[in-house]
């Protein structure tokens, strides 16, 4: 499976355009705004703390800071992973290269990681430049490592889910644009249905819960490391590129 060569192709594509530059940007820019907001807010309790010792002790920069930062940034995830992929499949199918794409010796597995390994290796560029926030809290404050890596282990695996089914997305429209609403529609609807939960109750309360996006993030946010959540993420992104493979495969078979 010639992988490696698809990998270098749209590892080029990202960064001779300005895709990776300008969400780049706007996903450290958004990112930063959050960290900035919620250390600053925690910096003026700290302050009123000084006066109150009972206060005091319930303050946690990790709680207080990190675990708000997280979750503030899986909602910039969300608006902003499908326009990463939007283009890896729609381009392909709008320009009539993917006819290429898909003919021997290249395989549709080889074609569909390579695309994947891209847009997830751009993803983890945009998550070291985040590093930094939790260095500037570590200059001031103790911070916990258990947490902290968690919930970046979080992030990485519900980052991987958005990008594999906003592949599948583009695999279905030559339109970039098209591309970029279902993928963020399909993932919004995973996101909410959560919501429903309390009200549903029972059965149907505990299904919705569990095939909620957000309800497995928790858990990471908190500092805790469960496997039903490492598998949820595990399955969800595993089913997105099955689909995308029998996408593309379809297409094979229709000529």
């Amino acid at each position: 499976m010639k992988i490696w060569p698809i990998f270098k192709k749209e590892m080029r594509l990202y960064f001779t355009s300005p895709i990776a530059y300008v969400i780049g940007a706007i996903f450290l820019l958004i990112a930063g705004y959050f960290f900035y907001s919620i250390f600053a807010f925690f910096t003026m309790a700290s302050m009123q703390a000084a006066m109150n010792p009972q206060m005091a002790r319930e303050l946690n920069v990790t709680d207080s800071v990190l675990r708000p930062l997280f979750s503030n940034v899986t909602v910039i995830l969300l608006l902003l992973m499908p326009m990463v992929t939007m283009r890896l499949f729609a381009e392909e199918r709008r320009s009539g290269t993917i006819e290429l794409l898909l003919t021997y010796p290249v395989r549709d597995g080889a074609v569909l990681v390579g695309k994947y390994l891209a847009a997830l290796a751009l993803y983890g560029l945009m998550l070291v430049g985040t590093l930094l926030y939790p260095a500037i809290l570590g200059f001031f404050a103790r911070v916990d490592w258990g947490p902290l890596l968690t919930g970046y282990l979080g992030l990485v695996l519900i980052g991987a889910t958005f990008l594999a089914v906003g592949l599948f997305a583009s695999s279905l429209t030559e339109n970039q644009i098209v591309a970029s609403i279902v993928a963020f529609g399909v993932l919004l609807i995973f996101w909410v249905l959560g919501w429903s939960a309390d009200y549903a109750g029972g059965v149907w309360g505990r299904l919705l819960s569990h095939l909620s996006l957000i309800e497995h993030f928790d858990s990471f946010a908190k500092g805790v490391l469960d496997t039903k959540d490492v598998i949820y993420y595990v399955d969800f992104t595993v089913l997105a590129l099955f689909l995308s493979l029998r996408s593309l495969e379809s297409r094979r078979w229709r000529g």
